[in-house]
């Protein structure tokens, strides 16, 4: 399940994952938890060599969780920590890093292999699963996916100012669809869903009935 930020598909690749008993598999975090590791290393993204090596050696877990999958860096739950707007602007510069992203490919697949997966991210369907049975990509216009990042922030506490919220996402798209590694398209043969007037039950309900058809 690919589609750009706030699009609203972890929300719905994790109910997916629930509704079918697979293993959710948030790829996202994964390069949010290498961001993390080299904010706190003190790395910079330009740091190609240096950020390869953390990613190599970063241990990173998504355990399922009553308040849905946990992600833990080095045996730390890191959940909350890796959901920052700093390494929402870090993790799409260390996404540009082929070494990185070779790196983090081969986990995903790793993880993949085992059968019974619902992948979510931004190079899913294109890159690291193209032979996936089903492939989707969620889309919204960037004024409802930043609205929606809007309503998350608040949520946790913050105090976010809409128009610089609104003009992250419009730079964090620019930034997936124009790098030169993996950037964010419609993979071949994927099923488009805009849900910029949907509720997450809608999309849902969608998503399940092509899963379903599909694989009958």
């Amino acid at each position: 399940m690919d589609g750009p930020a706030g699009a609203g598909k972890s929300t719905v690749a994790k109910r997916l994952a629930e509704e079918l008993g697979y293993l959710y598999l948030d790829t996202g975090a994964m390069y949010r938890a290498v961001a993390l590791a080299a904010q706190r290393a003190g790395v910079s993204p330009e740091k190609e060599e240096d950020l390869c090596l953390l990613a190599e050696k970063a241990a990173i877990e998504l355990v399922p969780g009553k308040d849905g999958v946990r992600v833990f860096l080095n045996g730390e739950d890191v959940s909350e920590a890796i959901r920052t707007p700093e390494i929402d602007r870090l993790s799409s510069l260390v996404a540009k890093v082929a070494g990185v992203r070779r790196i983090l490919v081969d986990k995903q697949r790793a993880l993949g292999a085992r059968g019974g997966v619902v992948a979510e991210g931004r190079d899913m369907g294109s890159v690291v699963f193209p032979e996936a049975d089903v492939k989707f990509f969620l889309t919204a216009s960037p004024e409802v996916r930043a609205r929606r990042r809007f309503e998350e922030l608040k949520k946790r506490g913050l105090d976010p100012d809409f128009p610089k919220v609104l003009a992250e996402i419009i730079e964090r798209d620019r930034q997936d669809q124009e790098r030169p590694i993996a950037p964010l398209v419609v993979p071949p043969g994927a099923i488009i869903i805009d849900t910029s007037n949907l509720e997450v039950e809608e999309v849902l309900r969608l998503v399940l009935a092509k899963v379903k058809e599909k694989l009958a």
